[in-house]
């Protein structure tokens, strides 16, 4: 039975009536968009949908497109073949089209071509990274949210990083992580693509520069995920070991104590371990210790830091813990009516957790 549906499918396909290519266009989106089997079998159908991408009929290239998005989720070698029929070229016309619903479809398209090694390099050839951080700046909601996944999954291929950070991008990356749940996945990529970011000072200034721009991250690292957290740690680790007088005022300010202290008794090795680093940065003071009251803060946090040296928290530990979450309430409080003050933030979410979108 499939067999007949994939060679009545690739009849149509294949016909010169752009009525029946649109309908075997069609067809090939709903039968791929939950099956690695027609995935496969529709291979051959991939150089026929890449020419529709040519033509000047909305509806043609909208069914062409969605077709090939489906092809490429989990199948390298449609992936590989999409991009040698030629399809990137239309793409990215699409991608800078006055039409919205092109825009989204070409830029979840992207998404799936740059879940692979061997395709990363090739699109950044095309000049899609800044494009697609136009995308995050003027995009639609869902445009943005697959944008900045596209550009985490080519920030991980050499050299890709380096033409991220000539676009400028920290702004549109933060206003992103302002709107997103600070748990979704796009909070997670946001977060991870600004961690990388921070190994140039450019970036560095840029994140320092923006309003709300390290209160973003503190709040992911206050309630994101457990990666999200871990890479929110990493990015204010990179900033106060860059330069501590330039950055370690502008961290404490917003209320990050807490939130670390937090990861350093509950939190995975390495967020434990990034979170302890980073709380002895915060710690030193150029004052003298006997300036500060004894229940200050900074003392606080002190002592307590004397007591996660080791590997193993103690009862103590778990004290001190309190203590300073009950000292640090005042800002806290500030902190919370600050946010309060902005709108309430909106899922940018994409649903699933994979690299891969999901079928359309």
């Amino acid at each position: 039975m499939s067999c007949s549906i994939v060679e009545k499918t690739l009849y149509l396909i294949q016909s010169k009536d752009p009525i029946l290519k649109l309908q075997g266009a069609r067809d090939i989106r709903r039968l791929t968009k939950s099956s690695l089997h027609y995935r496969r079998h529709f291979s051959d159908a991939v150089k026929h949908l890449v020419d529709m991408l040519r033509s000047e009929s909305f509806e043609t290239n909208e069914a062409a497109l969605l077709a090939l998005l489906n092809l490429s989720v989990k199948n390298e070698g449609n992936k590989k073949s999409i991009i040698d029929a030629g399809a990137l070229e239309p793409i990215i016309g699409f991608l800078q089209s006055d039409n919205t619903t092109l825009q989204e479809h070409a830029t979840a398209s992207l998404l799936t071509l740059s879940a692979s090694s061997i395709t990363k390099p090739i699109l950044s050839s095309f000049g899609v990274i800044p494009l697609l951080v136009n995308i995050l700046r003027s995009g639609t909601p869902q445009a943005k949210v697959d944008a900045i996944m596209t550009l985490y999954n080519l920030s991980t291929s050499q050299g890709n990083l380096t033409l991220i950070l000539q676009t400028q991008p920290i702004p549109s990356i933060v206003a992103l992580l302002k709107l997103c749940k600070k748990s979704s996945k796009t909070a997670e990529k946001c977060t991870a693509l600004i961690e990388s970011l921070m190994c140039y000072e450019d970036s560095r200034e840029a994140l320092k520069s923006e309003e709300g721009g390290i209160l973003a991250i503190v709040e992911v690292l206050e309630i994101g995920s457990l990666q999200s957290r871990e890479r929110a740690v990493g990015a204010l680790l990179m900033m106060c070991q860059s330069d501590r007088c330039k950055y370690r005022e502008l961290i404490l300010r917003e209320g990050v104590i807490p939130g670390l202290l937090e990861l350093t008794v509950k939190g995975a090795d390495k967020s434990r371990e990034k979170s302890q680093t980073l709380l002895r940065l915060l710690r030193d003071s150029p004052y003298e210790r006997s300036q500060f009251r004894p229940d200050t803060l900074e003392n606080i946090v002190l002592n307590l830091i004397s007591q996660i040296d080791g590997k193993e928290q103690s009862g103590k530990t778990q004290g001190l813990l309190a203590e300073v979450i009950q000292v640090s309430m005042d800002q806290s409080l500030r902190l919370l009516h600050q946010r309060a003050i902005v709108c309430t933030p909106v899922d940018l979410s994409v649903s699933g957790c994979a690299p891969e979108i999901p079928s359309t």
